[in-house]
């Protein structure tokens, strides 16, 4: 099997494919470490320009750490790594400027939400949960957790849930260790354990759907889902070791994508692959890469044991979820490097499943302003009662008319919030298109702009234009 995935790994790059990285902020591992509001701003925005750059598309922000948070909350205190004091407030709302900077950039923004653990026994936010809910947290070692087995858990964590959906303008909601811990001395059964982790995952899909049916519902499950037939998961696995039955979720649409933390090389991530492929119901799967392996102090894995994975996995069409930010941006092993050639082109994130309202109207028109050096694009959408609050757009460029919205190597910005656009053209006279794009991600039908004079010199490269910030002065957006 591992032979024929990679004999055949070698596949076109899509329009549609999730590219996806997890900012950790427990310890400020991946957050940035000025405790100035101003610096610590311009860090995260660094970060965020060189996902952008990669055409990272979907950016995972911890945003509930361990009963602590990196917003403002009425029931647990501000996390440690935002003023290195716990429960010091950090004089803005980092979540809000997150969510608002992956926006300008086209990226989704989801809010990573640690939900069973809720850090050491005497930290201020476990101690303020026992207080409130004295028999809703287990000790474990110097550990809480919430307590898996009783419903009180699932009614506060869809609270939680509920409470950020409705306050901001989140595009995901994205649960961690949503199962038993490895260290809880389990004394129901099996099937009854599954039955408590779908039964909380059920109160959190009913309370965020009902405030935004846009907003994504995921999960980061552990990587391997069960034993294959020919292939052993030696004792770690979701369904059975913690209960967390990820593709039951999928099938029933409790969970609108996953996130699998495949954290391994060889027999131990391919065939997993596969199944994880088979069962995904017609929803996103997007497994977790281990790129912290990479470092020396680590494993000190050869880069050529993800650039295999990587290939893989968009051969599967499947997603790829980076662990962790610092480890990508650092280039260890030039990661970053080789992703940026692997990544060549931006994709749309794909469509929800399952969506049975109208797709988004098409632009009323598309205008183009030639200039000496750069065209101005404008045009008009309007959005309905079905799109999710407001439509986003998406511009196509080509030598060629029609453009072929089709080709991602004409995609030249994705998710703007207005409507219009700059693009230099390097004295070339382009054809544009434009698709309006719902909070679904569904994209409508494209409008085109007047066909301009065929130019007898060789295609364009897109990209320049493709790996321009839309904030800077190469490629320029207006809301």
């Amino acid at each position: 099997m591992l032979f024929l995935l990679l004999q055949n790994a070698s596949a076109q790059m899509p329009k549609h494919e999730i590219r996806a990285v997890w900012i950790t902020t427990i310890s400020g591992l991946d957050w940035p470490r000025s405790h100035s509001a101003t610096s610590q701003q311009r860090e995260l925005t660094d970060i965020l320009d060189k996902l952008q750059q990669a055409n990272i598309n979907t950016v995972l922000i911890q945003a509930r750490v361990r009963a602590s948070t990196i917003y403002p909350s009425n029931n647990e205190p501000w996390d440690i790594c935002l003023t290195g004091t716990a429960g010091r407030a950090p004089g803005y709302d980092p979540l809000k400027f997150c969510i608002d900077e992956c926006h300008k950039r086209g990226m989704e923004c989801h809010a990573w939400i640690v939900t069973i653990p809720v850090g050491k026994w005497n930290a201020d936010g476990c101690k303020k949960l026992r207080a409130r809910y004295p028999n809703l947290i287990r000790k474990i070692g110097d550990e809480g957790y919430m307590d898996p087995e009783k419903p009180e858990t699932g009614d506060y964590l869809a609270q939680v849930c509920a409470d950020v959906t409705r306050r901001y303008d989140i595009d995901g909601i994205h649960l961690d260790y949503i199962r038993y811990p490895e260290t809880w001395k389990l004394k129901v059964s099996r099937p009854q354990g599954r039955q408590n982790i779908t039964s909380i995952v059920r109160k959190i899909h009913k309370a965020i759907k009902a405030e935004k049916p846009w907003v994504k519902l995921s999960c980061s499950p552990v990587g391997k889902y069960d034993d294959l037939s020919r292939y052993q998961s030696l004792g770690w696995n979701a369904n059975t070791t913690v209960c967390q039955d990820a593709q039951g979720w999928l099938r029933d649409g409790l969970m609108d994508a996953l996130f699998p933390m495949m954290y391994f090389q060889g027999n131990h991530f391919y065939p997993f692959v596969v199944d994880w492929k088979e069962h995904s119901y017609g929803r996103q799967v997007a497994p977790g890469l281990a790129i912290y392996m990479l470092h020396p102090r680590e494993k000190n894995w050869d880069l050529d044991v993800i650039r295999r994975e990587m290939n893989v996995l968009r051969q599967q069409g499947l997603g790829i979820t980076f662990f962790r930010s610092k480890f990508f941006t650092d280039n260890v092993k030039d990661i970053y490097t080789f992703t940026q050639d692997f990544n060549l082109y931006p994709a749309l994130i794909p469509p929800m499943d399952g969506i049975t309202a109208p797709a988004p109207r098409p632009a009323s028109y598309l205008s183009v302003n030639h200039g000496a050096a750069t065209d101005l694009l404008t045009w008009q959408a309007t959005p309905s009662k079905n799109d999710g609050n407001y439509l986003l757009y998406n511009i196509y460029a080509s030598d060629r008319f029609p453009v072929d919205t089709e080709d991602p190597a004409c995609l030249v910005a994705t998710r703007l919030q207005g409507q219009s656009l700059t693009v230099p053209h390097q004295g070339r006279s382009l054809n544009y298109a434009v698709t309006s794009v719902d909070r679904y991600g569904r994209e409508s039908t494209p409008v085109f702009s007047s066909q301009t004079a065929a130019s007898d010199r060789p295609p364009i490269d897109f990209r320049q234009l493709i790996m321009g910030n839309p904030t800077s002065n190469i490629l320029k957006s207006t809301k």
